[in-house]
């Protein structure tokens, strides 16, 4: 358990959350933000946040949609606990499972959903250098192979439900043959920091069951001038609505 002075109360959507992080640990940004932005759930329906962490991604859905039924999955007890208390901070409900997603609890895997979410993490399981944060560290490199993570979003779907992911750039070839036979109607939204940049992001959305075919979205381009210019903040309008006002971010038709 982080106890508060262990903590430091951070804004997000230009104040309307404030959520409790570890001073020392894994610390959401703006990723779960997207990625909340991308779910296109809508009032009434369920979701569950597949590795929620300190609850960033459902406190920012649960914000924009209001009357969802939300869940979580998380695997280190203190980021459950968490997601808990920041969840009844900011009055918005969810439910926090505890566990791995390679061996969900039982009463989670009787339940299905009309939209599964995840921000898996992004690092390899071999190679670089490791966090000195044992909790960063187990939240940003792979332990559970990404493929597991489609497949285990994709079983706690309804039919015709939706899987949201976000990943790095270079893991898109993964998702997609993760998905096959698994998911279609499957949309790619790259995330770029500046025009003209490579992407270093995209968020995949897949529909169970679905046929369209694929759909590769134009960049969604986060900073507006060509170079970082100092401590500045230079969202493009688009990164401003969805970052600071919380509007969506649609992938689907």
């Amino acid at each position: 358990m982080f106890p508060p002075e262990d903590c430091t109360f951070d804004r997000f959507l230009d104040g309307r959350l404030t959520v409790a992080q570890p001073r020392q640990g894994y610390r959401a940004a703006m990723d779960p933000v997207l990625l909340a932005a991308a779910c296109a759930a809508k009032p009434g329906q369920s979701v569950l946040e597949l590795g929620c962490g300190g609850g960033v991604a459902s406190l920012c859905l649960g914000w924009r949609v209001k009357g969802l039924v939300q869940a979580g999955l998380e695997l280190q007890p203190d980021y459950a606990d968490l997601a808990r208390r920041n969840a009844a901070a900011n009055g918005i409900a969810l439910e926090v499972f505890e566990g791995d997603l390679a061996r969900m609890p039982a009463a989670l895997r009787a339940r299905n959903y009309d939209h599964v979410i995840a921000n898996p993490p992004y690092f390899a399981a071999a190679g670089g250098t490791a966090a000195a944060d044992a909790g960063r560290e187990r939240a940003q490199r792979e332990a559970t192979p990404l493929v597991d993570w489609v497949r285990a979003g994709m079983r706690r779907l309804h039919p015709g439900g939706w899987l949201t992911m976000i990943q790095n750039a270079d893991r898109l070839g993964d998702i997609l043959v993760a998905l096959a036979g698994q998911g279609g109607s499957v949309s790619v939204l790259p995330i770029a920091a500046r025009q003209g940049r490579a992407a270093g992001r995209v968020i995949v959305s897949a529909r169970k069951g679905g046929k369209a075919p694929l759909r590769l979205l134009a960049p969604f381009v986060l900073h507006a001038l060509p170079a970082h210019q100092g401590d500045a903040e230079d969202l493009t309008h688009a990164a401003q609505a969805v970052l600071r006002c919380g509007e969506a971010l649609p992938l689907t038709p």
